[in-house]
């Protein structure tokens, strides 16, 4: 519906460029398109805007809070401004016959949605967006800003490269005297802000979008609204009736353009439609393919890791194994040493305890058959003595036997 007003927009310019038409307006009121649709407060210096409100060159657009404005231009470019927002018309020149012009307009702050109309197909850089920061070169393309406080964000909605309306695939370069940087892939947005270069393209996310919708969260929410559109439909219906009458058209060509333009707006909707289905199911198999390649790194992946992991088992098994032996191997070691050191200790104060027992037994025996009862006094003097010496001897082989001791004791101290 937007596109068919355009064009009748278009054509009411065209016929008040000759000398039967009616309004003959000066520079300073040069007509430059229509409001198409409306929501809440929308302003200029002078008045409150409507839907078939005509705009002129250099009016400044006020949109209040949860308001915006779509702006039909006479060379079929689509305007829509969002919420909060302030935006003016500086250059408005269209040749209707050629397509030839030249578009300026200048965001002060707020949000601008841009639908590039004939000037643009004509020449891509003739459609020109001015900020606070910069400028914004529309090259036949679908692009939105937002300029806030020492910052303007740009992005880019598209067409594609491939599209299948056969359309100038979309462009935008943003620029300053620092620096440039052009957004050619649909969704790619940039930043920019003062005295710096314009940062490099990249893909929108979630959440950016999210913040450029809802400055045209207000518009949207207006036109769902079945009946606010239906009353907005006839008063464009009424005033476009009224413009074509003015300039000499019958009811019966008014009809046949309206329901002409009314197809032609529906083939391209379903054009745009089976476009819109064409690349979700291109964007599905790119998914299925991710997800294919994704499932065949990870498993590769696994694989290797299973690996590493198992030699790494491999290996700590070999290394407790080998750990064990040896320590086995010391453990034999040093059970056979210490047996061996015991038998070796055992052997030698065994002799010696025999042979101290030994002696005095058969001394004493011998002494007491030999001699009478009558000597007693020499029988008890004769083995006190004997004791005495065996006690010495026994005393004097503890010791020994104690030295040999210390001295293993060292020795093993030692080692």
């Amino acid at each position: 519906m937007k596109k068919i007003l355009s064009i009748f927009i278009s054509l009411i310019f065209i016929l008040s460029i000759n000398v039967n038409a009616e309004e003959k307006l000066t520079i300073e009121k040069q007509l430059v398109g229509i409001v198409g649709a409306i929501s809440g407060t929308v302003k200029t210096e002078t008045r409150e805007l409507k839907a078939g409100d005509k705009i002129y060159l250099n009016e400044t657009i006020y949109a209040g809070a949860s308001s915006g404005t779509q702006i039909l231009l006479l060379d079929q470019s689509t305007f829509t401004v969002g919420e909060d927002s302030e935006v003016v018309m500086d250059t408005f020149v269209f040749d209707p016959e050629t397509n030839d012009g030249k578009i300026v307009a200048s965001v002060k702050q707020g949000s601008l949605k841009v639908i590039s109309g004939l000037i643009s197909k004509k020449n891509p850089d003739s459609l020109t967006v001015e900020v606070p920061e910069g400028t914004l070169g529309s090259r036949g393309t679908e692009f939105q800003t937002i300029v806030s406080k020492g910052k303007t964000d740009t992005l880019l909605i598209g067409p594609g490269k491939n599209n299948t309306l056969g359309m100038r695939p979309g462009a935008v370069l943003v620029g300053n005297k620092f620096g440039q940087t052009l957004l050619n892939n649909p969704y790619s947005t940039t930043s920019m802000t003062k005295n710096k270069a314009p940062g490099q393209a990249k893909r929108i996310t979630k959440n950016q979008l999210k913040k450029f919708n809802k400055k045209m969260k207000a518009l949207r929410v207006a036109k769902l609204t079945p009946s606010d559109a239906k009353a907005e439909r006839k008063v464009l219906r009424k005033e476009l009736k009224k413009e074509l009458k003015s300039l000499g058209f019958e009811k019966e060509e008014i009809k046949t353009i309206i329901k002409q333009n009314i197809q032609k707006d529906k083939e391209k909707k379903v054009a745009i439609k089976a476009d819109r289905a064409e690349k979700k199911k291109k964007a599905k198999a790119e998914k299925k393919k991710n997800k294919k390649k994704k499932a065949k790194a990870e498993k590769k992946k696994g694989k290797k890791k299973k690996a590493k992991a198992e030699k790494k088992k491999g290996k700590k098994k070999k290394a407790k194994a080998e750990k064990k032996k040896g320590k086995k191997k010391k453990a034999v070691k040093k059970k056979a040493t210490k047996k061996e050191k015991k038998k070796a200790t055992k052997k030698k104060p065994a002799k010696k305890k025999k042979a101290v027992k030994k002696k005095p037994a058969k001394k004493k025996k011998k002494a007491v058959k030999k001699k009478p009862k009558k000597k007693k006094k020499a029988v008890k003097k004769k083995p006190k003595k004997k004791k005495k010496i065996a006690k010495k001897k026994r005393i004097v082989k503890k010791k020994k036997a104690a030295k040999k001791k210390k001295a293993k004791k060292k020795r093993k101290k030692k080692k």
